[in-house]
């Protein structure tokens, strides 16, 4: 049974103000979801985020996992390479990183600016590059190491046209 709904009193007029409240909220969240760099493509909830990994009960126990080789590093975009999938001279290179030297190169530990872009933009000075030798070329050959923060290492065998991100 539908009631009629009761008559209104002369003189009535409807009040904006609820209707305009709710336009507000949904301005706000909306404006808040575009800053905050939203994308309707990216669940919101409900998975495991990118890094994390769930416990045995099925539970997220919020700690980040180790890299894994051929996953994506969500920090930069790049694959994730193993150091033992590399060829043997990228371990030597990144073990005198590690050691501060003496490099093979005078070039060896001057600054890599970014300029193709495929690395986090950071300021200048902040990356580092180091030849990989290749056997049997006669000049710096194309594979080379950038080095940011400790533990920030890529590796490029194209001379710069891609990079991997090592695990270290």
């Amino acid at each position: 049974m539908v009631m009629p709904a009761p008559p209104r009193e002369p003189g009535w007029k409807p009040n904006p103000s609820g209707l305009l409240a709710i336009l507000l909220v949904v301005g706000v969240v909306v404006g808040v979801w575009f800053v905050s760099g939203g994308d309707p493509g990216t669940p919101t909830g409900g998975g495991t985020p990118p890094g994390f990994s769930s416990t045995a009960d099925g539970g997220d126990d919020g700690a980040a996992t180790d890299p894994v080789s051929g996953e994506v590093d969500p920090e930069t975009g790049l694959t994730w390479v193993s150091l033992d999938e590399l060829p043997p001279e990228a371990a030597e290179t990144v073990a005198l990183i590690g050691a501060g030297g003496p490099y093979p190169e005078d070039e060896d530990g001057g600054t890599f600016y970014n300029r193709e872009g495929f690395l986090p933009d950071r300021e200048d000075g902040y990356y580092t590059e180091y030849t990989v030798p290749t056997p049997g070329s006669s000049d710096r050959g194309a594979r080379r190491v950038v080095a940011g923060e400790p533990d920030e290492l890529f590796w490029t065998a194209d001379h710069y046209d891609s990079f991997e991100r090592i695990i270290s």
